[in-house]
């Protein structure tokens, strides 16, 4: 193999492990099927098996029948040239090619009993408590023997979309396409984070029926969609031109639908036409998946407006006169952070080329031509919601809001303050919230320890009982302690484990605001970086203001994290898979009781490894490190007489 050819393998091989392994692509599927192409056309043979492999997190499973990849082509003509050569004179299926994650369902004796991730086509990912999850599954099916059945996984568009409204919101990372979202929310190790995701799932095909035999494609689809699962929509076309039709017709629909849509799949219909033409050490000769290329078009940025989230961050967007992409209007543009804006060297005057990344969110890909007068885009110096000064840190692209009462985080940060992992304030979500501040009953946090019931009941959709309980709640709320008021208070990079080592190691909330820098970054769980914010957080005369009018509100400033003992002050543990006698969160907070601090990630400082049954890819990093691993007969030895 020449230099370039072991180039592209290596690169098309990254980027493989980035797709199915990392679930973070750095290319669209048509930029990596170019690369594939570029590779085949100089006489590279790619590897039998294409995908992922199966992740150290989950147990392996080899698929009794594999599950097969398809011959990809990119054009109407290449289509045709593709039809006529293998079957012009067949009656063929066509169907959405759904972009998610492949699986396949095992049932016996009418029981869900198997699900597996396609991995590389013949070894998977035992997924099948995540898959249990997901509510179009049927758990149980009228059929006495075995049966196999490969459905897509997805994340459907509006859950992608309010997934991703949340990340902004908070300042996070938007995640790339539903695909990725999806792939990620079926490999978490907790079935409890997948179930919150709201996947969803549509069968393709028939992989083994026992005891019942079909001549056509199309049966099968017809037969699972008997025994209740959802089946993917399909049209029977004989001839090229009817084909490519129906291809087209699902391509403008693309917008409109609940999943994304990378593709359409022509199948020979015949069953027995299948078995005569085989496949090839790759992919089946009887079927094709057409992919459509990405939509782009040229418009004008007409702006760059900033959105503040909850944590203060402005996150800038492009504002474009309005355009037509993938079946919706497209009006605005993730840009993330001033870093992307300067590498495309893109201003407010100029045509910029756009498209939709896999299909949903619209990017803006390069500047196509300068527009007149136009001058270099700059992140504001003062917050444009409330005129507070923006704070930037060099190590970090984003910019923040310093001005803790900033309107535009006054939502977020309320209903934030009274979430369940922080004040805990029943009935106060982010739509009352919302409706308090437009009646103008609350300005910020500690306004909510002065209203009255009278005043909530004369709100929307509040009657006297409702406004009662919501009061009541609020002063439940008063005695949560310094660990959960910490967690409230939003300061940044303090979430719930630094909030509770922070109300160790102090014994009430005054304590800590007259704490410097050194002191606060000796804590377990507080770097240097967070010290630095903690004590700008408390330094701002806003926020002390805001504190004081919490203490005359009666809210409980002291710990409640005191340690009952202190045997296993400086001991960090790591647990890992399932615990017979305790839930992860009892283990966790008995260990926190004795002075111990847990942490989600092994590392050479782990002092022991907790592996119950299942252990994944933890307990493989505590072998390579030589970190103690013990198991729950051990750990129950260490919790004893607490």
């Amino acid at each position: 193999m020449n230099e370039e050819l072991q180039d592209l393998l290596a690169e098309i091989q990254r980027h493989n492990k980035l797709y199915y392994e990392n679930d973070a692509p750095e290319i669209s599927d048509f930029e990596y099927d170019a690369l594939v192409r570029r590779f085949e056309s100089l006489g590279g043979v790619m590897p039998d098996t294409v995908g992922g492999k199966p992740s150290e997190k989950f147990k392996p499973v080899t698929h009794e029948v594999p599950l097969d990849s398809l011959r990809d082509v990119f054009s109407e003509e290449e289509f045709s040239g593709e039809f006529a050569a293998r079957y012009p004179d067949d009656t063929v299926t066509v169907e959405p090619k759904i972009d998610g994650l492949s699986v396949a369902l095992v049932y016996e004796r009418g029981r869900f009993v198997l699900g597996a991730t396609r991995g590389n086509g013949a070894v998977g990912e035992n997924v099948t408590d995540n898959l249990r999850t997901i509510e179009s599954i049927p758990k149980t099916i009228d059929f006495k023997g075995k049966l196999i059945v490969r459905g897509e996984v997805f994340m459907p568009i509006s859950v992608f979309e309010r997934l991703n409204a949340e990340r902004e919101e908070n300042g996070e990372r938007l995640l790339a396409n539903p695909r990725n979202a999806a792939a990620g929310a079926l490999r978490q190790l907790d079935p409890k984070v997948t179930a919150s995701r709201k996947l969803d799932i549509i069968v393709f095909n028939l992989q083994l029926a026992d005891g019942e035999e079909f001549s056509l494609h199309s049966d099968t689809l017809d037969r699972m969609r008997e025994l209740g699962f959802p089946v993917i929509g399909y049209k029977l076309c004989t001839g090229r031109a009817e084909c490519i039709d129906e291809i087209r017709r699902i391509g403008e629909a693309r917008g409109s639908l609940e999943y994304a849509m990378d593709g359409a799949v022509v199948k020979i219909n015949s069953l027995e036409r299948r078995r005569e033409l085989g496949s090839t050490s790759r992919t089946p000769r009887w079927a094709v998946a057409y992919k459509y290329p990405p939509e782009e078009k040229e418009t004008l940025l007409e702006g760059i407006a900033i959105q503040v989230g909850r944590t203060g961050v402005l996150t800038p967007k492009a504002v474009l006169n309005p355009i037509r992409l993938a079946g919706t209007t497209v009006t605005y543009a993730t840009l993330h952070n001033a870093d992307i804006i300067a590498e495309k060297d893109i201003r407010a005057g100029d045509t910029v080329l756009v498209r939709k990344a896999g299909e949903i969110i619209p990017e803006i890909v390069r500047l196509v031509k300068r527009g007149e007068n136009t001058i270099p885009f700059a992140m504001p110096k003062n917050c444009p919601e409330c005129g507070e000064e923006v704070a930037h840190d060099e190590s970090d692209p984003a910019y923040r809001c310093t001005n803790p009462l900033c309107p535009a985080q006054k939502l977020r940060g309320i209903a934030h303050f009274a979430s369940k992992q922080a004040m805990d304030i029943e009935g106060l979500g982010k739509s009352v919230v919302s409706a308090l501040i437009e009646a103008e009953l609350i300005r910020d946090i500690a306004d909510l320890y002065s209203l009255e019931a009278q005043a909530i009941a004369g709100l929307e959709r509040f009657g006297t009982k409702s406004a009662e309980n919501l009061v009541s709640a609020i002063e439940q709320s008063k005695s949560r302690g310094l660990a959960r008021l910490l967690t409230g208070l939003g300061i940044r990079q303090v979430g719930q484990a630094a909030a509770k080592a922070l109300a160790r190691q102090f014994s009430n909330l005054d304590e800590l605001t007259e704490a410097d820098e050194a002191t606060l970054t000796a804590v377990r769980d507080v770097g240097p970086v967070t010290a630095e914010y903690i004590f700008k957080f408390f330094s701002n005369p806003q926020t002390l203001e805001v504190l004081e009018r919490l203490r005359s509100a009666g809210v409980d400033f002291a710990s409640k994290e005191e340690a009952s003992g202190n045997r296993l002050t400086g001991q960090t543990f790591v647990l890992t898979g399932t615990l017979e006698k305790y839930t992860r969160d009892d283990a966790k907070a008995r260990l926190e009781k004795l002075g111990a601090t847990v942490s989600g990630s092994v590392s050479k400082k782990t002092s022991f490894v907790v592996a119950g049954s299942d252990a994944g890819s933890k307990l493989v990093k505590a072998r390579e490190l030589g970190v103690k691993v013990i198991g729950e007969a051990e750990l129950d030895d260490l919790l004893k007489n607490m």
